[in-house]
Order: C-alpha cells, then sequence, then structure tokens
C-alpha cells in the first residue's frame, strides 16, 4: 500500500524541518564510524585496565579481532520490570563466548519506580531521571571499547533515556533487550475499584493493600498499558527490538531465547561484518513518525509526547507538538488495553499484539515501510512473530485477523477514527489529553476552577467535602521547573470517586498523569508552565474553564488574564529532600514540557 499522503506530508516536513541538525548529527556519527572499532585505538595501559578482570576473553580482547558488545544494565530488584535483568550479563557473556566474540558490562544506569515514589517527594525526581539515565548510560559507553551495545531496560524514564544515549553514541549499533510482563493477576479495573473505595473510606488498608499486591505481583512490568509498555511498543515500531519481543513473559523459554537472539544479532550487526546498522542510522524520522503511528494507534502514555522530541533531538530531528495532533488526526485506535478497556497486555498480546497492528497499519499506508532496523530493511519484519520448534527460535506469519475484537481491531474497523492523544490549545496554553479512556460524553468540561498548588491539597479538600458541583481542578506550579513535573496519578481515585457521584469534573495541570490514567478528563503538561509566568499562574478561584477535547481547546472564559498578576507561591519546599537539592541545576536549566522538557539537550 503506498504510503498516506498526509502522513507523507507530515514526514517532509520533519525532514526539511530537521535538515540542518540531522546533516550535522549524521555527520558525525560518520567520522566517529570511520575511525573503526575504538578500542584498537587505545594505549596498551588503556585495555589492560578494560580487560584486567576478563577472564577467559583477555586474549581475543587485546587482539582486537573480534566483536565485544557492551551491556548497558538497568537492573535493580526493587523495579519488577528489571528484576529479571538480573541474570542477564551472564547469559550475554555465555551466549558472546559461543559465537567466538566477548562482551562486558560497560555500566549501570538507575530506574526508579513511578509506582512506589507515586504521591510522594521522590516523584520529583522521576522526569528528571531520564536525563540521568542518558548521562549514566553515556558514562558507561565513553570507555570507547565497544562495537555494539546491548541496552537491558524497559520502565518509564528508563527505555527514553537510553535511547537519547543510544543516538548520542549514533556510530555504535544498539539493540533493546526487553524482559516482558508479569503474567496477569487481579484484573486492574478491579484494583482500581478497590482503590476508589479506599478514597472515599468504604474500605480500610488491609483491603487495599491486598488488592494491590494480587494485581503487582511478581517479576515483570505491570500489565495495564502504561509508559513502560509504551516504551515496548515504541521499540517494536522503531526497530529497535527484536520482532515480537516486548510482551512475552519473563522466566520462559521463549523469553530467554528471544534474548540469547538479541546478543546474536548485535554480533551481526557491527562494523566488523557485512551488515553494518548504526543506531543513528536507525533513528531517522521516519522512524519517529512511525512510533508517533504506534503511540495513537495503540492509545498508549501521555509521557511519550514529552518523552519522544527529547529522544529525537538526540539524533538531530526536531519533533513539534504539531506533529503528534496532526499524525493523531489520521491514525485509527486500533486497541482497548487499561486503561483504555478491560484487556491487560498479555490478552493483548494474544489477540495478535503489535505484529497484527504493524501489518495492519502498513496495509493502511499508514506506517513508513522504508525504514532501516536491528533486523534489515524495511518495517514490514515486525509482522512476524516469534515461536519455539523444537528448541529453536524461529519467526512465523503473523495473525491476519484480530484473535480478539474487543482488544484488537482492524484499521478500517477501529475502536475511533483517530489517536488516543489530542493535543490542546487555547488562552491557558498549550497541553495533551488522553482521549482514549474517556468517555465520549466527558470530552468537553466546563466549569468553574478550583485553584491548588499541591496536590495534597486537593485529596485535603475531598476530605472535607469540599467538591459538591460540577469542578475543574487546576493543580498548578507542577511543572519541570517548579518542582520537576511529577505525575499526580495518586489524584485519579479521587477525582474518579467524583465523577462516580455524577459530577463533571476535569483536571488541568502544568504537571504530568501517570500513563495508567485516563478515566478523568485530564488537560496535562500545560506550557508555559505556572512557574515560569504561564497563564495557569493568572487563574482564580471560580474563573469558568472550558476543556474541550473534541475541539482541542482550553480556554478560559470571560477574563482578560493580562490584567492579572501571576501567583507567586513559595516553592522553596520543593528544593530540599528526598535528593531534590542535587538536582537544582536541573531545574534551573530544563526546557518547556512541549520541548521534552530535558536540562542537558
Amino acid at each position: 500500500m503506498p504510503i498516506n499522503s498526509r502522513l507523507a506530508e507530515i514526514t517532509d516536513r520533519i525532514a526539511n524541518r530537521s535538515a540542518p541538525t540531522r546533516g550535522d548529527y549524521l555527520d558525525r556519527i560518520a567520522r566517529a564510524a570511520e575511525t573503526g572499532p575504538a578500542r584498537a585505538h587505545l594505549s596498551c595501559s588503556n585495555q589492560a585496565h578494560a580487560y584486567a578482570a576478563m577472564d577467559g576473553d583477555k586474549a581475543d580482547l587485546a587482539e582486537g579481532r573480534v566483536a565485544n558488545i557492551g551491556i548497558v544494565t538497568a537492573y535493580n530488584d526493587m523495579l519488577s520490570a528489571h528484576q529479571p535483568y538480573e541474570d542477564y550479563p551472564k547469559l550475554i557473556r555465555a551466549t558472546a563466548r559461543r559465537l567466538g566474540i566477548t562482551a562486558q558490562v560497560a555500566g549501570g544506569v538507575p530506574a526508579m519506580c513511578d509506582g512506589v515514589t507515586q504521591g510522594r517527594a521522590g516523584m520529583e525526581l522521576s522526569l528528571f531521571s531520564r536525563d540521568v539515565i542518558a548521562l549514566s548510560a553515556g558514562v558507561a559507553m565513553s570507555h570507547d571499547c565497544y562495537d555494539a551495545a546491548l541496552y537491558l531496560g524497559i520502565c518509564d524514564k528508563i527505555v527514553p533515556g537510553l535511547v537519547m544515549a543510544a543516538a548520542t553514541f549514533g556510530h555504535v549499533p544498539a539493540v533493546f533487550v526487553p524482559a516482558g510482563p508479569m503474567t496477569s493477576g487481579l484484573p486492574n479495573d478491579e484494583k482500581a475499584k478497590v482503590r476508589q473505595k479506599f478514597a472515599a473510606g468504604e474500605v480500610g488498608r488491609t483491603e487495599l493493600m491486598q488488592a494491590e499486591m494480587a494485581s503487582y505481583h511478581g517479576p515483570g512490568t505491570c500489565t495495564f498499558y502504561g509508559t513502560a509498555n509504551s516504551n515496548q511498543m515504541l521499540m517494536e515500531f522503531m526497530g529497535l527490538h527484536l520482532p515480537g519481543a516486548s510482551f512475552v513473559n519473563p522466566n520462559t523459554p521463549l523469553r530467554e531465547a528471544l534474548t540469547t537472539a538479541a546478543i546474536e544479532r548485535a554480533a551481526a550487526i557491527t562494523a566488523l561484518g557485512n551488515d553494518f546498522r548504526p543506531a543513528g542510522e536507525i533513528l531517522d524520522e521516519r522512524a519517529f513518525v512511525n512510533g508517533i503511528v504506534g503511540l495513537m494507534a495503540t492509545g498508549g502514555s501521555t509521557n511519550l509526547v514529552m518523552h519522544l522530541p527529547a529522544m529525537a533531538r538526540a539524533a538531530g530531528v526536531a519533533l513539534e507538538l504539531q506533529d503528534f495532533a496532526d499524525i493523531s488526526a489520521i491514525v485509527p485506535l486500533m486497541a482497548k488495553v487499561y486503561p483504555n478497556g478491560l484487556a491487560d497486555v498479555n490478552h493483548f498480546h494474544a489477540a495478535g499484539g503489535l505484529g497484527y497492528m504493524i501489518g495492519e497499519l502498513l496495509d493502511a499506508g499508514l506506517l513508513h515501510d522504508d525504514v532501516k532496523t536491528i533486523m534489515g530493511d524495511g518495517l514490514h519484519r515486525y509482522t512476524k512473530e516469534p515461536v519455539l520448534t523444537d528448541g529453536a527460535l524461529t519467526w512465523r506469519d503473523g495473525p491476519k485477523d484480530s484473535l480478539n475484537s474487543r482488544i484488537l481491531r482492524p484499521a478500517a474497523d477501529a475502536f475511533a477514527p483517530q489517536g488516543g492523544l489530542k493535543q490542546l490549545t487555547g488562552n491557558l496554553g498549550t497541553g495533551v489529553i488522553k482521549v482514549s479512556a474517556v468517555a465520549p460524553e466527558r470530552h468537553v468540561i466546563e466549569a468553574p476552577a478550583r485553584i491548588f498548588s499541591d496536590q495534597d491539597e486537593v485529596k485535603a479538600a475531598f476530605r472535607n467535602g469540599e467538591f459538591t458541583a460540577d469542578t475543574i481542578v487546576v493543580v498548578r506550579f507542577q511543572g519541570p521547573q517548579a518542582n520537576g513535573m511529577p505525575e499526580l496519578h495518586s489524584l485519579t481515585p479521587v477525582l474518579a470517586v467524583l465523577q462516580d457521584r455524577g459530577l463533571k469534573v476535569a483536571l488541568v495541570t502544568d504537571g504530568r498523569m501517570s500513563g495508567a490514567s485516563g478515566k478523568v478528563p485530564a488537560a496535562i503538561h500545560v506550557s508555559p508552565e505556572a512557574a515560569a509566568g504561564g497563564p495557569l499562574a493568572r487563574l482564580q478561584d471560580g474563573d469558568i474553564v472550558r476543556l474541550d477535547a473534541t475541539a482541542g481547546t482550553l480556554d478560559v472564559t470571560g477574563v482578560d488574564l493580562a490584567t492579572r498578576a501571576p501567583a507567586m507561591p513559595d516553592l522553596s519546599a520543593n528544593h530540599h529532600g528526598t535528593g531534590r537539592e542535587l538536582f537544582e541545576t536541573f531545574r534551573r536549566h530544563v526546557g518547556a514540557a512541549t520541548d521534552g522538557a530535558s536540562a542537558i539537550l
């Protein structure tokens, strides 16, 4: 199928906008690649330090005639999604030796769990951890000893940070290695109901803890379709995973076989062979457009609207919010995965998963097939699904039809004609809303505003019974400059209770919401942020705010904001405790949410 003309137009617009920065970037990585395997240029002393602990591999490393694979790992065993990575380096090294090559752990990067820090001070470090991850991976790769890199990471900020690093070292091939989702536990909608009952005082902490632990019960990613699983989708749509690798459960034979195959593929695409595939050549404007198409078609996390511009900038590609809006307008919503539906990612995978979606979107002309991937040229390779046949990993054609139309539908008969995310613009700034999980009758909310500068203030007002009428809850001074732009997901049960009581409610904030959020209309990432003098700083209690997801607008009516002085609360409490003092430089230098909210790019 020829590429959709509108998608081609958007892609050309991005390419033309990016031409100067992309051209400079490609020149830089080409010069870096021309020098050949970097460790060959190290002094004998440099090399001796690098190989000192590599028993059994020293001779091969010293001669420099075989590939050396660098492992950048986000392992820790506090984060369930990353716990399976504990033994990956051992498997990688053993597989490398079998292939006649070598592998080393180049370095580790931090990996925080937003589920642990949600509603806590530590959440104010979450967004900035993406830049720290990019920096940490950059330090690991700066040893300049590697012919390819394996990036072990899954969750919210980890994959975006690792992609930023992989792009920065774009002359080196990069393979991203997932670990898969945990098996299905207590259904996500049942867990959400218990949370709402707890917020309303109908159940106690014992019942809440039982529900939470029955939902989050083992190794692997959380099973809802939030940022972590949206990241995994992205890596397949952008050609950095093996086909079908994203949603295979941990600690299974197929999962181990896919990890082994990832090592084999990394070895095959170094400059020492005949199929050199540096990461920077894969990460072009078409790859990023494909990623955005996947985000819209699956109803993925709003966090990616902020991460993708930062990731793209690292590869010399300039994305703007309008690109997301224009792609969303032509891409159908094909999936219903919690919080957009009742199914989890395991059900989605069983229904046909990403391979089915990629095939459908290619047939509809809504994906670029003419891309480079780690598997070869052409995204059609990602319509295949991995299987074990007599213990050997092979790929076969994926399903041509959805195996569950309540979860996954064809592009021509989708759940909605447009994507799951919508840009909002108006006199309150520019933001984004995830509409895929919001009932159509709640796409337009107009009500008096109630102004807060902290999410705890909202919870206190709820406990005091202060919400008795339709309300737009405005939580401002939650942007990157103010306090690191924390997720406000802990407000979801409170706002959902109000909504279930029959009130029309919505959230407007310059902060973020978790990728797991969606039932309550939420205009998020509003920019300019209040701390930078944005319009939200001039709102007052009682102002009539209209959030119109249908028209894509966010406005206050009947008020001339220019006549008001902006509020200037004392934000000093945001700058100390739980490590926040270490991130003052980030708060001072971070860019706007619309540009990716990065302090380093």
